[in-house]
């Protein structure tokens, strides 16, 4: 049937930030669908306020509005564009959420706007855990039981009933947030109290404990005229109790019986039929009780999810990009298989290999948090690995996972236990508890014993214990390396050993294994993703290795870029450089090369089919990629733009004969070494704050002495500011070096810490002979505060002309010397009028998606072109005036999710995702990014003020501001005395050591609608650490900087004076006018 034609305008919603719960599967779901519906001859409009995503590129809609995913927001965009649908489906939790608002307020009734993909009811049933259990038993299938509380007494009632332990699922949440396990009454009151407070509607599901039991999910799709495929099972390792997002997971169904599986089958389609998913994909999880085969639906989302994200990267069916067109109105067997370009949607897929996905996690970001894991998740990414054989497709995983292991290993560090702590360990699921298994079997415990403790499924625990039996059988043996015939050696390949993993067995190098197994030509092939295990022709180079003697491989029919990705997400490393990686592919194919594409990370669009002439999916190792370089003879492989990741395989690569992208890998580690990069700053004329090496403890604090406290310390071997600190003084620093932070041969670096410096973020791009600076960002919050977690504003507001020019000569110096071809990303400092270089990256940053949606320019693709050897010149990039607007990006930090961890910004990074906000001026861009991560800003109510002595009198202005806009102030003693003292009224609150009610008492009562904390110092003392936290549970907003308050009290006013409005633009209009200045001013400036 043909698709609609009484729509012309349809508005999609993106998720907004990369948070836990909602990453970058939601930047794929959404470019795919915003392609599919431009395809269809449709008029697409977006808002979504993440500049790190492709789908915000000004290509992928008609009109993009990078604005906070609210309803407030969104009315104003309906308003504006007049749209007559909204696809609400592709953006997570967020965007329905936000539809249900827009629908229940009435909002798309006053302008004739109609819910695809979705219908109100629809969402309702799969959400209101009430409604959806009420479904599920009148359609005859199980449900645990449970009842749904709205208040704490309600909670405590159902608690009662069902008995203990219980599962608490807030309702409209991600992720499981506010969720978890209660075993008893105090535990139930406090995760109830969280669920209550998480859920937008406050409302908590009860459910008796399934603990235990086999966790499923299966991807589901159905068109209007209700015919149902089921896309993908999968099955979760880990058993239920662990929230699926933080399970590694397995496709196809391996302990699954086919009467099992058909009845799962069965249930699945009845679900989607019942709740009313008329058009589009779901997800519904089950769960098996593995002693009597009982089968229970645990909950559906009626949208594409995480797992849909994984399910199409598994199978190679593009879910979001037939979702999006079966909500217009096409059916599945209307609509072509890419891949075969013979089948349609409507054929099932099936699949000939086995995926294995792992999730990544950083709970050592959040020291003090609880690394159990639960119900809520807690993961910051995942790798997904392809293999002939689970325990092939798990190895490959473990080793993409870039946490130093190699594949099914002991860690050492975790290796010394005795049989009752392993014991301990395995009953209690954690991030560790994979490598855990492999210590308890070394330990002697069995597997029966670990299937007891462990809940896991007796064929995974066989399964590893194979692989635990072949490694302790080569120690044993000692075979030495010319002993590994061909023959055993494709058998340890079969089973997924890495040659990293056997270097280490057999106590010789990786390069030693690399070179015996090329001379006994044990080399893997690589087959294809075609969706339908090779029943029909595929045409999409979609590929994965394996050791079998056939290869599916296409010929090049032109010279190859190998482009390498970033990898699993994680703090430091996210969706930023996947986006560079995606326009590097993009430009390379318009400049007539085939851009390779090799990465391992399901959730991102540089792993979408369609994005690269070829598509492999395996680990980021040495030894991966050399093996695809290997048969693909590119001309050259990109590392600078996913990161760090591809960067520590530059000089392995190099020494193996490839050539290397851009700047020299000579060039990068020139910048990284100290000593070196010292030498050329010094030659340049230029300054650094004082630094120092230190090799011993005893050292470090002679060093730090000398410089001068405040400092700021790392171990050299630092990423993503792990471990950084500020330190103020002697006790300090041995506080810190105790925590072992400088073991064994650990050098320390130690700098002078610039307090109360400004920082400045400088993007750049050369081609070796020009220069062009791209962005000058200007940090809202004031040195210390590690880049990626600092609020920052391009144009910058504050830094002086004079400043601005050295900047630009530093830059352009730095280039010439570090003889940089592409991107290079630098970090000033500026105190008392002094410009210092804090530190240069001759590499893609993560301020470049940023940049690119500020200025209007895509330097990533810039960048991928000045590297095969065009010049700026060529490409038309000259220096460029401001931009007439201003943006500013903030960051989302998780500290909800780590309950037990210190809440404070400091130079170790922590955020997961940053959201943008424009405008013609920077309080309502400052307003705007603010409402975006989540921290509305309040225009009435009351104030809480308390600051250290250091910055009381800075503080004072700042109060005299919030009073003049009829805010209320309230603050402790001593601060509330300085405040009176400058004429303003304040009123008094207990400190929490003086007495209730006090200002924690305060904030859980709603009567505190922003607070002002400032403490002086590291870390903040602990009645900071209970205020943050208070304010942080109740969603107050917290500000702990004078200039972040600066900036707070502008962007008030801006709401203040705006008459309600956001005056939302759309992002093409915003460059549309930079090119206007651009074409009527020769001025640069």
């Amino acid at each position: 049937m043909p698709k609609r034609t009484d729509i012309e305008k349809i508005l999609v919603l993106g998720a907004g930030p990369i948070t836990i719960g909602q990453a970058c599967e939601f930047d794929y779901s959404g470019s795919q669908a915003c392609k599919a519906l431009k395809d269809e001859g449709y008029e697409v409009v977006l808002v979504n306020s993440n500049p790190a995503t492709i789908m915000t590129d000004p290509e992928v809609a008609d009109r993009t509005y990078v604005e906070p995913v609210t309803a407030s927001v969104v009315r104003e965009v309906i308003a504006l564009e007049r749209p007559q649908a909204l696809l609400p489906t592709m953006g997570g939790q967020t965007s329905l959420n936000v539809a249900v608002e827009l629908a229940e307020s009435g909002v798309l009734d006053e302008f004739g706007v109609e819910l695809i993909g979705a219908k109100l009811k629809a969402i309702k049933l799969a959400e209101d855990r009430d409604l959806f259990k009420e479904k599920m038993l009148e359609i005859g299938l199980s449900v645990p039981n449970s009842g749904i509380a709205r208040n704490a007494s309600e909670a405590r009632e159902v608690g009662q009933r069902i008995g203990f332990p219980i599962i608490i699922r807030p309702a409209f949440t991600l992720g499981g947030a506010g969720g978890g396990i209660a075993y008893n009454q105090e535990e139930l009151d406090d995760i109830a109290g969280q669920g209550l407070a998480a859920s937008p509607v406050s409302e908590i599901l009860l459910e008796e404990s399934v603990l235990g039991w086999k966790e499923l999910e299966l991807e589901v799709m159905r068109d209007r005229l209700d015919n149902v495929v089921i896309i993908c099972a999968i099955e979760n390792l880990d058993p239920m109790g662990v929230h699926t997002g933080d399970s590694i997971t397995v496709a196809p169904l391996q302990t699954v019986t086919d009467k099992e599986y058909q009845r799962l089958r069965d249930a699945a389609i009845k679900v989607i039929r019942a709740i009313g998913v008329d058009t589009g994909g779901s997800n519904i999880q089950f769960g098996i009780n593995p002693q009597d085969g009982r089968i229970v639906v645990i909950e559906m989302n009626p949208r594409v999810s995480r797992s849909s994200a994984l399910a199409s990267k598994a199978t190679g069916y593009p879910i979001a990009k037939i979702a999006a067109k079966l909500a217009i109105g096409l059916t599945l067997d209307e609509i072509a298989n890419d891949i075969t370009r013979e089948t349609k949607a409507a054929f099932e897929p099936t699949l000939d290999y086995v995926v294995t996905k792992i999730p990544r996690f950083n709970f050592e970001k959040f020291r003090g948090a609880d690394t159990t894991l639960t119900t809520q998740m807690k993961s910051v990414g995942e790798v997904m690995a392809i293999g002939r054989t689970f325990q092939e497709s798990f190895q490959k995983a473990l080793r993409g996972m870039e946490v130093g292991l190699t594949g099914f290993a002991q860690v050492e560090a975790r290796s010394k236990a005795d049989f009752w702590e392993w014991r301990r360990r395995l009953s209690l699921p954690s991030h560790h508890r994979i490598t855990d298994i492999y210590g308890a079997l070394s330990a002697g415990i069995s597997p029966a014993e670990i299937i007891e403790l462990t809940d896991i499924d007796p064929w995974f625990i066989d399964n590893l214990a194979e692989i635990f039996e072949t490694t302790e059988e080569l120690k044993e043996v000692g075979l030495s390396l010319e002993d590994l015939d061909r023959e055993i050696l494709l058998k340890l390949k079969r089973m997924g050993y890495g040659d990293e993993q056997l270097a280490r067995i057999m106590g010789v190098s990786e390069a030693e294994v690399w070179q015996h197994r090329r001379a006994l030509n044990v080399v893997p092939g690589y087959k294809m993703i075609d969706t339908c295990s090779a029943e029909f022709q595929a045409f999409t180079p979609y590929m994965y290795s394996t050791y079998e003697n056939e290869s599916e491989m296409f010929e090049a029919v032109k010279p190859r870029v190998l482009i390498l990705g970033g990898g699993p997400n994680r703090i430091g490393q996210g969706i930023e450089f996947d986006y560079c990686c995606v326009h590097a592919s993009l430009a390379l194919r318009d400049l007539g090369f085939e851009a390779v594409m090799v990465n391992s990370n399901p959730e991102t669009v540089s792993t979408d089919y369609d994005v690269s002439d070829r598509l492999y999916f395996e680990p980021l190792t040495l030894e991966d990629v050399s093996n695809i370089a290997e048969i693909e003879k590119p001309e050259g492989i990109i590392v600078q733009l996913g990161g760090q990741t591809p960067l520590k395989l530059a000089k392995g690569l190099e020494s193996r004969g490839y050539k290397i992208l851009g700047t020299s890998p000579e060039s990068i580690d020139m910048a990284e070494d100290r000593e070196r990069f010292g030498e050329l700053i010094k030659a340049l004329g230029l300054k650094q704050p004082e630094g120092a090496i230190a090799r011993s403890a005893g050292e470090a604090i002679e060093l730090a002495s000398k410089i001068g406290y405040p400092v700021m310390v790392r171990p050299s071997y630092v990423l993503g500011g792990r471990a950084m600190s500020i330190v103020y003084s002697q006790d300090d620093l041995e506080r810190w070096l105790s925590e072992g932070f400088a073991k064994g041969d650990m050098h320390v670096l130690i700098d002078e810490f610039l307090e109360n410096a400004v920082e400045i973020d400088v993007d750049a791009i050369s081609d070796g002979r020009a220069t062009v600076i791209a962005g000058i960002m200007e940090h809202i919050e004031q040195a210390g505060i590690h880049s990626g977690d600092s609020t920052c504003v391009l144009p910058s507001q504050n830094i002086p002309f004079k400043i601005i020019e050295e900047i630009r000569k530093a830059v352009t110096e730095l280039a010439d010397k570090l003889k940089v071809i592409g991107l290079m990303n630098i970090q000033f400092a500026v105190k008392d009028e002094e410009l210092y270089i804090l530190e240069v990256n001759p590499r893609a940053s993560r301020t470049i998606p940023f940049v690119s949606k500020a200025t209007g320019v895509p330097w990533a693709r810039v960048a991928a072109s000045v590297m095969v050897g065009k010049t700026l010149s060529e490409l038309g990039i000259k220096p460029r005036l401001l931009p007439p607007h201003v943006s500013v990006k903030s960051v989302v930090i998780p500290f909800k999710r780590f309950s037990g961890s210190v809440i404070s910004l400091g130079p170790e990074m922590r955020s997961t995702g940053e959201v943008m906000g424009v405008a013609s001026q920077f309080g309502l861009a400052f307003a705007k990014a603010q409402l975006a991560a989540g921290h509305g800003l309040p225009t009435k109510g009351r104030v809480f003020v308390s600051v250290s002595d250091t910055h009381k009198q800075e503080t004072i202005p700042i109060a005299q501001n919030l009073y003049q806009m009829g805010f209320e102030l309230i603050a402790t003693r001593g601060t509330a005395q300085v405040i009176r003292e400058a004429g303003i009224p304040c009123l008094l609150t207990n400190k929490v050591s003086e007495g209730r009610p006090n200002l924690v008492d305060r904030i859980k009562n709603g009567e505190i609608q922003l607070v002002v904390n400032i403490p002086s110092g590291r870390t903040a003392r602990d009645d900071d650490q209970l205020i943050r936290r208070a304010a942080i549970n109740y969603n107050v907003p917290v500000v702990t900087t004078v200039s972040g308050a600066k900036a707070v009290t502008a962007g008030i006013t801006a709401l203040q004076g705006g008459n309600s409005s956001f005056a939302v633009k759309s992002l093409q209009e915003y460059h549309r006018n930079i090119s206007h200045l651009e074409t009527t001013s020769n001025k640069r400036v």
